[in-house]
Formats: structure tokens, C-alpha cells, sequence
């Protein structure tokens, strides 16, 4: 060698590495991919409590796909607990959460589409006062919807 790479010796160089990770007790030889065992991916082995530990005799952080996979399902399994329960959180929602709004600020053929819109039986004819005093009824709806 004379100090310049093709890159072709960089890409066989990686074919002789086995993963690094120790899989409940035992080394792990399936060979090792692109991926690396990061903090990040420690964190999460750690909070979903896989049986993976990085083997301290490994020279390098590569993992293969196997684990690579694991360790990607048991992410997207934490973040889709993490949104049902924040789903079921927000469906907790009380008056207080909702914005408060002015409808005396509306114009009256607003009030009126929002009245059409919602299917709000009212008699006909009016005015904007009355029809601002919808709110009641317009906060059920929503409340429903949403």
C-alpha cells in the first residue's frame, strides 16, 4: 500500500467484523452492518429492557441487522404507547382546555352559517344577540367532534 485507497479495501474491511452486541448472554456472530450502537440506541435497549449489552472484548460498535430490526421495533413500539397514551390524555379534555370565544365579535351571516352548519334548530329570524347566545350549543357540538 502506498497510502492511497481505491475505497474497495474499505468496503471488504467490514465483512470480517461479527456484531458487537452480547444477545442474553451470548455473543452475537451474525456479521456486523452499518449500524452502530450508539448512547441513543443504549438508551433505548435500556428502557425497554432488552437483553442486549455491548460486548467489552469488541474492537468497533457495529451491529448487525438482527438487532438492528429488535431494537427499531422496540422503538416504534415505545413511541406508538407514547401516542395512544397521549390520545387518551387529550380525550380527557375539559371546558377549560377549549379557547374561549367571542361570538358577539362574529358578523351575523357567520352566525347564521355556523347555525346552518351545526344544524342548530332555531325559530327564524334572529337577531345577532340571539344568535351569539348559541354558544351552548356550538361548544356541545364541538365538544362531540373533536
Amino acid at each position: 500500500m502506498n497510502g492511497f485507497s481505491t475505497g474497495e479495501e474499505d468496503s471488504r474491511g467490514a465483512t470480517d467484523q461479527i456484531c458487537c452486541l452480547v444477545d442474553e448472554g451470548e455473543r452475537c456472530s451474525r456479521p456486523a452492518g452499518n449500524a452502530s450502537y450508539s448512547k441513543r440506541i443504549q438508551k433505548t435497549v435500556t428502557q425497554r429492557r432488552l437483553k442486549l449489552n455491548l460486548d467489552q472484548m469488541a474492537r468497533h460498535i457495529y451491529i448487525c441487522d438482527y438487532h438492528k430490526q429488535v431494537i427499531q421495533c422496540a422503538r416504534s413500539k415505545q413511541q406508538q404507547q407514547r401516542r395512544r397514551k397521549d390520545s387518551e390524555e387529550d380525550s380527557g379534555e375539559t371546558d377549560n382546555d377549549l379557547p374561549e370565544v367571542d361570538l358577539f365579535q362574529l358578523q351575523v351571516s357567520t352566525l347564521r352559517r355556523y347555525k346552518r352548519h351545526y344544524k342548530i334548530s332555531t325559530r327564524p329570524g334572529l337577531n345577532k344577540a340571539q344568535l351569539a347566545d348559541l354558544k351552548p350549543m356550538l361548544i356541545n357540538w364541538i365538544k362531540r367532534t373533536v
